[in-house]
């Protein structure tokens, strides 16, 4: 669904920002990516700094993916699969751990969930957002955020929102950053 896939893209942005922000680079590899690079600004991150890869076939990649995750002096490779297989995900976690940079699967149906090695595994939905005080206009973007396996971790449900330069936990009474810093890398 095109809103599933701009909520995971948002999302993924997010995440970006922080990741990047010691000037480093990204790949972000597809083959029919539907980010509008320009549209990453909104989450601090600097379009310029991220080299697209579309590809014909998703060997192609999955090929990239694995060669750029590699590569030490990346911030972070994201690719859009249709699917990938244990043995997949095996080799792309083993070049994750042999380099340290994180690793994005995006997955583009989410029908044909199978099982991997990944660290973690997000299921982000879109939610309208909310203006302040009554404000006119369009407020943050929002997710509920699932996040359905995590390695030594417990599973959740979080409603985050992007206050222009981080997230924030969505709470019935206050908001509390939670994505400040990101600790550990990983593919999810």
């Amino acid at each position: 669904m095109p809103e599933q896939s701009a909520a995971s893209g948002g999302f993924i942005a997010g995440l970006l920002a922080v990741l990047m922000q010691n000037g480093a680079a990204c790949v972000w590899a597809s083959t029919s990516r539907k980010l509008f690079p320009a549209s990453l600004s909104h989450f601090n991150v600097e379009p310029e700094r991220i080299i697209f890869m579309d590809v014909q076939t998703e060997k192609d990649v999955l090929w990239i993916t694995e060669e750029a995750l590699k590569c030490e002096g990346l911030a972070a490779v994201v690719a859009e699969v249709g699917s990938l297989s244990l043995i997949e995900s095996r080799r792309l976690q083993l070049a994750v751990e042999a380099s340290g940079v994180t690793g994005f699967i995006l997955r583009k149906d989410e029908n044909k969930t199978t099982s991997t090695v990944a660290t973690a595994r997000w299921r982000i939905s879109p939610l309208p957002s909310e203006t302040e005080d009554g404000m006119p206009g369009v407020g943050f973007p929002r997710w509920n955020v699932e996040l359905m396996k995590v390695r030594n971790g417990n599973p959740g449900n979080f409603v985050l929102e992007w206050a222009g330069e981080k997230f924030e936990e969505v709470k019935k009474t206050k908001k509390e950053t939670v994505w400040s810093d990101i600790e550990g890398r990983q593919i999810g």
